[in-house]
C-alpha cells in the first residue's frame, strides 16, 4: 500500500485495475480500511471487486457543513417538502398501500401518516434517493476530514450488510454522507434497525416499499413513539412572552404552559387529545417570537432523532398533518417573501426560460443556472440584493412583468 499526498487526492485519481490498488488511492487510511474489512469477515476476493473502481470524491467534504436544514430559512425549507404536490403525492400513497400501512401500524404502533411523511420527506416517496457512490462517499470521508471515525464505521456496516446479502455493491448510491434507500437509513442504522417487512428473507430498503415502511415504522418505535399521542400542536403565544423560554430541552407539564397563558392556534383553550396535563411538553419558536409557535411531545422527539435539525423534524410533522386532512399553519412566517412550492418553482423557471435564459429541466429544482438567471433579473429589477433566490417576490416581479430580452448575465 502506498500513502499519496492530499493534494493527489484533491485533484482526483483515475480508476486502477485492483482492489488494492484502488485501496491504495486512499493512502494510510485505505490500508486500515481493507484490514478491518477483512477482520469482520470480508472475504478479500469479494473486497477486491467491491472496490475495484473505488477512488477518492473530495467533493463531498464540502458538503459537511453546508446542510439545508441548517443553511435554509425555514420558510423555504418547508415550502420545498410541504407544498401541494407532495401532500397530493402522500395522499395517493396512503390510499395504494393502505393494507400494509395498517398492517404496520398494528404490529409497530406508527400511524400511516407519519410514517408516509417519512418516506415523503426522505427520497419524494422513492423518487429522489442520492445518486453518489456509497462506497465512494464512505471511504473518502473515512480518510478525510472531520468525524472520520464515524464515517468508518458507517463503511464497515455498509460492508457487512453487502457480505451478509442484504444489498448488492452493484450500484449502490444514496446521498454525499451515505444515507441510501427509500427513507434513507444510515448503514449502521440498517444494520440495528431494517425488517424484512415482505417476508422475502431479505431487509432490502432500496427496492423494497414494505421493508421501507416496516423499518421506518420500527425506527420511530424504538425511539420511543408511543402509539395514539400526537407529535405536537401549534399554539399561539402571549404577547411579551419570553422566547427565552422556548427550545426543545426547555420543558414544562402542558399545565404550565396553560398557565403561561399559552393557548391553542386559534386562541382556544389549550387542550390536547390523548396528552395529559402533567406531560412534559416543549415550546419551539423556529422562527422567534413573531412566527408560528409549537408545542411538541415525546413523538416530536422520535421524529428527531431520525435527523437531529428541528426544521427536518417540523417538515415531517406537519406533513404527516397535511396527510391527515389538516389544512397547514395558521400562523404566517415573519417574512415578506415566503418560499416556493415545486409548482410556483416551475413557474418561475418557466418566466425565466420566456425571457430567454437557459436554464435546463423545468423541474421546479433550483441549481446554479435558475440562480444566476435570477440574479440577472432582480438586478434589471434594481434590487439592492441580488442573491438568486427563489422567493415570492421575483415570483410575481416575473409575473407582472413584459417579456424582455434577459441582459448579459453577470
Amino acid at each position: 500500500m502506498r500513502i499519496l499526498p492530499l493534494l493527489a487526492l484533491a485533484c482526483g485519481l483515475a480508476a486502477v485495475p485492483s482492489a488494492k490498488a484502488a485501496l491504495a488511492d486512499f493512502g494510510r487510511c485505505g490500508t486500515g480500511l481493507r484490514e478491518a474489512a477483512l477482520a469482520q469477515g470480508g472475504q478479500p476476493e469479494r473486497l477486491d471487486r467491491v472496490f475495484a473502481d473505488v477512488v477518492p470524491d473530495m467533493s463531498v467534504l464540502s458538503l459537511l457543513d453546508a446542510q439545508p436544514e441548517f443553511k435554509t430559512p425555514i420558510w423555504d425549507y418547508l415550502a420545498a417538502l410541504v407544498d401541494t404536490q407532495r401532500v397530493d403525492d402522500g395522499r395517493a400513497r396512503l390510499a395504494a398501500h393502505r393494507p400494509l400501512l395498517d398492517g404496520i401500524a398494528a404490529q409497530y404502533g406508527v400511524d400511516p401518516f407519519t410514517v408516509v411523511a417519512v418516506w415523503g420527506v426522505e427520497s419524494d416517496y422513492g423518487r429522489i434517493t442520492g445518486k453518489r457512490p456509497l462506497l465512494q462517499s464512505l471511504a473518502t470521508l473515512a480518510c478525510n476530514g472531520r468525524r472520520q471515525a464515524f464515517f468508518r464505521s458507517e463503511l464497515l456496516a455498509l460492508l457487512k450488510l453487502i457480505d451478509n446479502g442484504d444489498l448488492a455493491a452493484e450500484g449502490l448510491v444514496g446521498s454525499w454522507a451515505g444515507a441510501f434507500g427509500q427513507t434513507q437509513f444510515m448503514p449502521s442504522t440498517y444494520a440495528r434497525i431494517a425488517v424484512d417487512g415482505d417476508g422475502d428473507g431479505r431487509r432490502d430498503l432500496v427496492a423494497s416499499v414494505p421493508d421501507a415502511l416496516a423499518s421506518t415504522a420500527n425506527y420511530l418505535k424504538r425511539s420511543g413513539w408511543r402509539s395514539g399521542q400526537p407529535w405536537g400542536v401549534e399554539v399561539r403565544i402571549p404577547a411579551g412572552f419570553d422566547a427565552a423560554q422556548a427550545g426543545r430541552g426547555k420543558r414544562r407539564p402542558l399545565a404550565a404552559w396553560r398557565t403561561a397563558g399559552v393557548t391553542r392556534a386559534d386562541g382556544g383553550a389549550l387542550q390536547v387529545a390523548a396528552i395529559s396535563d402533567d406531560s412534559p411538553a416543549a415550546l419551539l419558536l423556529p422562527a422567534g417570537a413573531a412566527g408560528p409557535a409549537f408545542l411538541v411531545f415525546r413523538n416530536y422527539d422520535a421524529i428527531y432523532s431520525y435527523n437531529a435539525a428541528e426544521s427536518y423534524a417540523l417538515a415531517i410533522a406537519t406533513l404527516a398533518d397535511r396527510l391527515r386532512g389538516g389544512n397547514g399553519l395558521v400562523a404566517a412566517w415573519p417574512t415578506d417573501d415566503p418560499g416556493l412550492g415545486r409548482a410556483e418553482r416551475r413557474e418561475l423557471q418557466a418566466l425565466l426560460s420566456a425571457r430567454g435564459h437557459d436554464i435546463g429541466a423545468i423541474d421546479g429544482l433550483i441549481g446554479d443556472a435558475t440562480r444566476r438567471a435570477l440574479r440577472t433579473e432582480q438586478q434589471r429589477l434594481g434590487w439592492p440584493s441580488a442573491d438568486g433566490r427563489a422567493g415570492t417576490r421575483i415570483l410575481q416581479a416575473l409575473r407582472d412583468a413584459a417579456p424582455a430580452s434577459p441582459a448579459p448575465e453577470r
